[in-house]
């Protein structure tokens, strides 16, 4: 399907690997333009050059830390009119929220939710002027279903959720959309480090660990990259104008909900 994009600029935050790097690739193969993130310059470079030779698009690696307002300020400086801006960041590690304090709250807060709504407030301006604008925040599974130990990255990206579901009302009439995508157990480094966890803690091997998980999913598998980001590259088409303000879980059925 041509998802009639080609040609657009797609700011996509924390994607030299992992789910970020997934709707890169997705966007790049649509034959958008993309500025890359992320903190690693190595990764973030090997990331940009994969997707130059794969896609012939042009790719502008920006490596920074987008929770503070240098970081945000170079990665708007590489594209100040983006059509398409997919935020992404790392969430708080897993924790008892006993163990929380003030500090630790607020930078949870910061990482996961006031850092995309800076990000959306510096383009969605230009987006509507220009009457075609794609936002996807990839947030979590545990906005609808809680997951132990994730209790602060949860709850900012609830609510960046709620603070986002007015204001994409606001702007649709101007073909702008805001969506969520929340990702359920997916094959990434995070993942994999939670096996690690797990296992560490239970005396089960980190195989034994991983076939447990997996059985618990409808599907019986874990996600990929490459899916979830064929999702978000649709979700940032031509033809998804009237989709908005939506919370699409890419889980494999985990959610035990109907709606």
């Amino acid at each position: 399907m041509d998802l009639g994009i080609s040609g657009r600029k797609a700011i996509v935050c924390a994607s030299s690997r992992g789910l970020g790097r997934g709707c890169a690739l997705s966007l790049a193969a649509a034959g958008c333009d993309l500025v890359l993130n992320g903190r690693d310059p190595n990764t973030l470079e090997r990331t940009a050059a994969e997707i130059r030779a794969a896609y012939g698009v042009r790719v502008d690696a920006v490596a920074a830390d987008i929770s503070t307002p240098d970081g945000r300020a170079a990665l708007i400086a590489a594209c100040p009119a983006p059509d398409i801006l997919v935020n992404n960041n790392g969430g708080p590690p897993r924790k008892d929220f006993r163990e929380l304090d003030r500090q630790a709250m607020l930078d949870g807060v910061v990482q996961n939710m006031v850092t995309p709504i800076e990000l959306i407030q510096a383009v969605v301006d230009g987006m509507t002027e220009r009457g075609f604008g794609r936002i996807v925040n990839i947030t979590s599974m545990s906005v609808k279903m809680p997951i132990e130990g994730l209790d602060l990255s949860s709850g900012a990206r609830a609510g960046l959720t709620a603070f986002l579901a007015g204001v994409c009302r606001t702007i649709a009439h101007r073909n702008v959309t805001i969506n969520n995508l929340l990702p359920g157990k997916m094959d990434t480094d995070r993942l994999r480090g939670g096996f690690e966890r797990t296992a560490s803690l239970s005396g089960c091997s980190v195989d034994a660990v991983r076939q447990a998980q997996a059985d618990e999913i409808p599907a019986r598998r874990f996600g990929t990259a490459e899916e979830f980001g064929e999702v978000c590259a649709f979700l940032c088409s031509q033809q998804a104008g009237y989709i908005t303000g939506q919370n699409i879980l890419i889980d494999g059925g985990l959610f035990p909900g109907a709606f």
